[in-house]
């Protein structure tokens, strides 16, 4: 571990909440009552072998720009944008346009950040073939894997990435990087992933952030070497902690020498109670107050960054409004989760998003969904503002019409290699 600075080295004086929703909606969101549960079937569903190789005859160069950006653009329309605008013209049905999907909660890694670390069993065949239909059947074409760390059963994943992609789902996969492989990366891309995003917070390793990327430099650079090929997008994952703010500088750098976009969020502590998360107290990477004026700075210069062309995930509005959020004064923005987006629980229940992962409350099971507007309304009216979900945020910023279009037009006209067109379309 390198040398830390005397701020990196202080861990935040105060302990956090263990939720900081209202107590009253947090009650009835947390009730002590069991969760419904996946209706069985005769017999279980298996998900199919993968062929591989599935493309042998890909070039080792990925082929011609402009095939490449043709094959994207076909892609960003079929799973994106068609959903989207079938979501429009029958606003009454549920018409999720991108689902998370919780293979695994296990993880390699202790990030004392995070909740998702806990002991439940994982994702069956049968559930994740079951829900993959059953989101075909409503039209979603993006399926984000989550976890835990995904890759903690790596066979799975192959099988889920390849029979998502032949249903023609745009296919995302995080990962913390330390279990890939030449050989893994090359049957995911050869299956047909669309994004491999690398959650890495830090240059070398520090008290509470092990995603670092010294642990998995040659894993980094074997899949840029590979991204022309098969054709995926990379994106880096970073958290803006108490103890990482130069290396959130860094790592954008690099990416940016590298091609590759980023993804920033914001440190929070838990919106309602997780009962194994264990850092509620003694947490290095909790944001104090001592850390704002470090941050505002760190966010001014990431928006400096987007005007030179670098490429963010973010906005530049939500960037602006992680200061606000910060400080616990954040507006209230058009979150769409329960709606264009939901969470499928390892045991294939329904929630609308990560926070409300370790709610009680009945949103229903795949198959058979249970979001009820009223509900989602008035759970929002007192979680909105205590929020910052980059993916809702990301979602409900691009829901309007026009972002949306525009969005699409550049995607046809770049695709995803080097990301412009989602450089242009976040501005």
């Amino acid at each position: 571990m390198d040398t830390l600075t005397q701020h990196e080295q202080s861990a935040p004086k105060r302990s956090a909440p263990a939720f900081r929703l209202d107590p009253e909606i947090h009650g009835e969101l947390t009730k002590p009552v069991p969760r419904p549960a996946l209706a069985p079937v005769d017999e279980e569903l298996k998900l199919p072998e993968p062929v591989y190789p599935r493309r042998p005859h890909l070039p080792e160069d990925g082929g011609s720009k402009l095939g490449f950006h043709l094959r994207s653009g076909a892609r960003a329309v079929r799973c994106w944008v068609v959903p989207y605008l079938k979501s429009r013209l029958f606003p009454r049905e549920f018409r999720p346009l991108l689902a998370f999907f919780f293979t695994d909660y296990a993880c390699n890694l202790d990030c004392q950040y995070c909740w998702a670390h806990e002991p439940r069993k994982g994702m069956t065949e049968d559930t994740a073939k079951r829900a993959i239909d059953w989101l075909h059947s409503l039209d979603c074409r993006v399926l984000a894997l989550m976890g835990g760390e995904p890759l903690i059963r790596p066979r799975f994943v192959h099988k889920v990435v390849d029979y998502g992609t032949q249903r023609g789902f745009f296919v995302y996969v995080p990962t913390n990087g330390r279990l890939l492989t030449p050989d893994l990366i090359d049957r995911l891309g050869d299956a047909g992933v669309a994004t491999i995003n690398l959650a890495v917070d830090c240059v070398k390793e520090k008290p509470g952030l092990p995603k670092a990327l010294e642990h998995i430099r040659p894993q980094f650079d074997y899949l840029v070497r590979r991204q022309n090929r098969y054709g995926y997008m990379i994106v880096f994952n970073i958290n803006i902690c108490h103890n990482n703010l130069d290396d959130v500088k860094e790592l954008t750098e690099i990416g940016y020498a590298n091609g590759i976009s980023s993804d920033y969020h914001i440190n929070e502590e838990p919106l309602i109670e997780h009962a194994n998360f264990a850092y509620l107290e003694d947490n290095h990477t909790f944001l104090t107050p001592e850390d704002y004026p470090r941050v505002d700075a760190l966010l001014d210069y990431l928006v400096a960054r987007t005007r030179r062309g670098y490429v963010l995930v973010n906005s530049k509005k939500h960037l602006a409004d992680m200061k606000a959020f910060m400080r616990g004064a954040v507006a209230p923005w058009p979150c769409r989760a329960g709606q264009s987006t939901l969470i499928i629980r390892t045991d294939g229940t329904l929630a609308p998003c990560f926070a409300m992962d370790s709610a009680t409350h009945d949103w229903g099971t795949v198959g058979n969904p249970k979001f009820d507007i009223e509900q989602l309304d008035r759970m929002k009216k007192a979680c909105n503002t205590r929020c910052l979900s980059t993916c809702n945020y990301v979602a409900g910023y691009y829901y309007h019409g026009a972002r949306w279009m525009w969005w699409a037009l550049k995607q046809l006209v770049y695709g995803y290699q080097g990301q412009k067109a989602e450089a242009a379309a976040a501005g």
